[in-house]
């Protein structure tokens, strides 16, 4: 698995969402996801944190739009274009899933 290059996507914002005051903020996430991720999965794993209020590409736009419109809330993790961790994103799901689309 270790030779795959896949990039995993954290959306999220510097002020932290009113109810994750007690969650680590989604650039945080972002820094735990790699170190964990990379440790239990092997190199070939980018995580990139993505700030909603900064630059954005198109996709990464759609994603922070959605976001603001209340439809995920934010830590957003997304692989593949798809949603796999949202708010409060559990390791073993995402890992899961990682695993299985690599299969």
């Amino acid at each position: 698995m270790g030779d795959c290059n896949m990039e995993i996507l954290v959306f999220g914002a510097e002020q932290l969402c009113a109810s994750c005051v007690q969650m680590p903020s989604a650039k945080d996430t972002a820094e735990w996801l790699q170190a964990a991720l990379t440790r239990r999965l092997g190199e070939g794993i980018y995580v990139r944190y993505v700030d909603i209020e900064g630059s954005l590409s198109a996709v990464e736009q759609n994603w922070a739009e959605r976001i603001l419109a209340g439809e995920y809330f934010y830590p957003l993790v997304v692989y593949r274009n798809q949603v796999i961790g949202e708010g409060n994103p559990k390791l073993t799901e995402i890992e899961n899933h990682i695993k299985n689309e690599a299969i």
